[in-house]
């Protein structure tokens, strides 16, 4: 299995890190912290370059707002330096399940139901 894990990541963008990303990291990249879901994150010796590392599939929603927010140069310190002050009324975060199984569907929404427990519909068959 490790081979085909390294041949995934050699030539696709979302398993994971690319084996060119993952060379570029180990060559320029400091580790700066990790986050709750196993994302990694990185920056160059100089700091003006940021990125992730993703922990399985690249999704850019998986990243929380306070890492978000250092990795586009909001925030000059990490969230392991200097954590984002989070309201009580803050929910926490979730990545976009838009597209998923697990997306929201309301209720007599079509993709809540299957063909077969609508009332309203018959399925076509040709004659």
């Amino acid at each position: 299995m490790g081979i085909l894990n390294t041949l995934l990541r050699a030539v696709t963008w979302w398993n994971g890190s690319t084996l060119n990303t993952a060379i570029y990291t180990s060559r320029k990249g400091v580790k700066v912290g990790e986050d709750s879901q196993g994302n990694v994150f990185y920056e160059t010796r100089d700091g003006k370059r940021r990125w992730v590392m993703f922990n399985g599939e690249a999704e850019a929603s998986r990243v929380d707002p306070d890492w978000h927010g250092w990795l586009h140069h909001t925030f000059k310190e990490p969230p392991t330096e200097r954590p984002l002050v989070h309201k009580s009324w803050e929910k926490p975060h979730k990545e976009n399940l838009t597209g998923s199984a697990l997306a929201y569907a309301p209720a007599g929404s079509i993709r809540a139901q299957t063909p077969a427990d609508r009332q309203d519909y018959e399925a076509w068959t040709p004659e």
